[in-house]
């Protein structure tokens, strides 16, 4: 007998269960914690391998910096335009591989007596071009994972395992260092990228983009399709001047930062390691957090309340003390991890949303190429600046204009709304 449709009592609409259940999202998610932890450990093993096995000198270590940051200034154009045309997933695993291969070299290299500075060099400025296609590719996948009203979700949770890095990572590596050296260190960053690998090649559900219609676009001009985009999206252009604006400062921050510790508030090296790891916990927590925040708050007012409002704790970093008072400084550098991580989420979840799938490489290359290309710029500044003023004067300069950063989106529409426009 046929059922009555007016029998039937309507169906309550399910309630999605916890994003890590889902095994792809769950895979990237487990990979990418393992990547970010031996990302972590290499950060910490690369310069005392230079410094203490290599005898390198003070401006030879700061070039590893510059070199490690360099190509996403050079390559993150093509790199978005390869993420595009490309599975990012494939060339994630590509990169895994090629980064596992490069660091493992030096162990070996180190176990006949050939290590030279040069060869950290070209080993630290190759993996740093993997890392470009990596990040680009990474930043394109998660939307092909998910759905879009749980991106904001899926990237606090990626974002937590990157703070959780920061906060195991540096002590593992210090302590991998002491225990086995520098050099064998690298095997573990090297399993690392290997695991992630695998996790990447287990992932069922398609991460291509499909194809655009029409005839491509030749190469000159869609390199530049992504800068294109950006220019038409006034929240975006605000959005990306905020960052671009943070990061000069934040990096002129990081340059004095060791210098600081160590010199002006006298902190022995496992404190300042302890510092950095208290730092953490504000990214910890606001990443945990950042989804039932964005709900609360607004997912466009969330923006620049992320950016103006922790600005005042930045001004505790300068006024730090020796003794108790370098808790003044943990303080200051959880204030600035817990907007980072808050904003970063909010923004890349709404760039994610609003780009057209074909094009999401370029774009999260274009910002990259702009926020990142002035990292080495930053710690320049930051480095001349200390040197010219002293260091507490110049960190009351570079707080004063991170803070300042927040201007662009807070005299902004953003500042009118309460919630993002739908796409």
């Amino acid at each position: 007998m046929p059922r009555q449709l007016e029998a039937v009592a309507p169906e309550r609409p399910r309630r999605p269960g916890p994003l890590w259940r889902s095994r792809d999202f769950a895979l990237l998610w487990g990979g990418q914690t393992v990547s970010e932890i031996g990302t972590r450990i290499s950060g910490v093993a690369v310069p005392l391998l230079a410094a203490d096995t290599l005898r390198a000198s003070v401006f030879q270590v700061s070039l590893l910096t510059f070199l490690a940051w360099l190509p996403y200034l050079l390559f993150s154009l093509p790199a978005g335009l390869l993420a595009d045309r490309v599975d990012p997933r494939r060339l994630m695993v590509a990169c895994d591989l090629g980064r596992a291969a490069l660091l493992l070299s030096l162990p070996v290299v180190a176990l006949v007596n050939r290590l030279t500075l040069p060869l950290l060099y070209v080993v630290v400025g190759l993996c740093g071009v993997l890392t470009v296609l990596f990040t680009v590719a990474y930043k394109s996948t998660l939307p092909r994972l998910v759905p879009a009203d749980r991106l904001v979700e899926g990237n606090a949770r990626l974002t937590v395992s990157q703070d959780g890095a920061q906060l195991v990572g540096p002590t593992v590596g210090g302590t991998l260092t002491g225990l086995v050296g520098a050099a064998w260190t690298f095997l573990g960053t090297a399993l690392a990228f290997v695991v992630s690998a695998v996790t990447l090649l287990l992932i069922r559900q398609p991460t291509a983009a499909r194809p655009a219609t029409g005839d491509r676009v030749p190469v000159r001009v869609a390199l530049t399709e992504g800068l294109g985009f950006i220019r038409r999206q006034p929240i975006l252009v605000r959005i990306l001047a905020c960052v671009t604006t943070s990061n000069f400062f934040a990096m002129a921050t990081s340059s004095l930062e060791v210098t600081y510790l160590v010199r002006e508030l006298h902190a022995s090296p496992a404190v300042v390691g302890v510092v950095f790891s208290l730092g953490a916990v504000g990214g910890l927590v606001t990443g945990a957090l950042a989804d039932r925040l964005s709900r609360w708050i607004g997912s466009a007012r969330v923006i620049w309340v992320a950016m103006a409002v922790p600005g005042p704790l930045y001004l505790l970093v300068p006024l730090a003390r020796p003794g108790w008072g370098l808790a003044l400084y943990a303080v200051g550098l959880a204030a600035f991890s817990a907007n980072a991580v808050l904003f970063n989420v909010a923004i890349l979840s709404y760039r994610q949303r609003i780009t057209p799938p074909e094009l999401l490489g370029r774009v999260n290359a274009s910002f990259l190429w702009i926020c990142f290309g002035v990292v080495p710029l930053g710690a320049l500044f930051g480095g001349t600046l200390g040197s010219q003023w002293g260091l507490r004067p110049a960190l009351v300069l570079t707080a004063l204009g991170t803070w300042s950063a927040a201007l662009f989106v807070v005299c902004s529409p953003l500042r009118r709304l309460r919630d993002l426009p739908p796409t």
